[in-house]
C-alpha cells in the first residue's frame, strides 16, 4: 500500500509563503482537523507547544489528486540550495511555451524571481523565501 504525501516547507513566513504557493498550483486553505473550528484551537489543544512561537499554513488540493503543502515557521534562516524542489506543470499544448512564460510571469508579480531560463522547456525560479522550483509544460 502507497502511503501519502505532506510537503513541509520550513520558512520564515508561513502565511506569506503559503499566499504565493495557492497562486502556483491553485491550491486552497485545509479547514482544520474536526472538531476544531479554527487552526489556532486545534495548536492550542497540543499542550507540548507551549514554547512554539511560530506560524503555520496548511494547504491542499481542492481536487484530492496533489499532496498536502504544509508551512512551518522557523527561526532559522534557508542556507543552501535544496535537495527536493518542485515542479509546477502547466500542462503541454501546442502553445505550452507562452503558457509557461505567462505562469512565470503571474509568479515574478507575486514576489517569486527567475533563476535560470531554459528557452522553449522550463524556467528555474525561487518563491520569495528563495525555495527553488520549475514552471514547465
Amino acid at each position: 500500500m502507497a502511503l501519502r504525501v505532506d510537503l513541509t516547507f520550513d520558512c520564515a513566513g508561513a502565511g506569506a509563503l503559503a499566499e504565493f504557493w495557492k497562486l502556483a498550483l491553485g491550491y486552497e486553505d485545509e479547514p482544520p482537523p474536526a472538531p476544531f473550528a479554527t487552526r489556532e484551537e486545534w495548536a492550542a489543544s497540543f499542550v507540548d507547544l507551549e514554547d512554539d512561537d511560530g506560524d503555520g499554513a496548511w494547504l491542499h488540493d481542492p481536487s484530492g489528486v496533489g499532496p498536502r503543502l504544509v508551512f512551518l515557521e522557523v527561526p532559522e534562516p534557508k542556507v543552501a540550495k535544496n535537495r527536493l524542489h518542485i515542479d509546477v506543470r502547466v500542462g503541454r499544448s501546442a502553445g505550452q511555451w507562452a503558457v509557461i512564460s505567462a505562469k512565470v510571469a503571474q509568479l515574478v508579480s507575486a514576489g517569486g524571481r527567475v533563476l535560470a531560463t531554459f528557452e522553449g522547456h522550463h524556467v528555474v525560479m525561487a518563491d520569495p523565501e528563495g525555495n527553488e522550483f520549475c514552471v514547465a509544460a
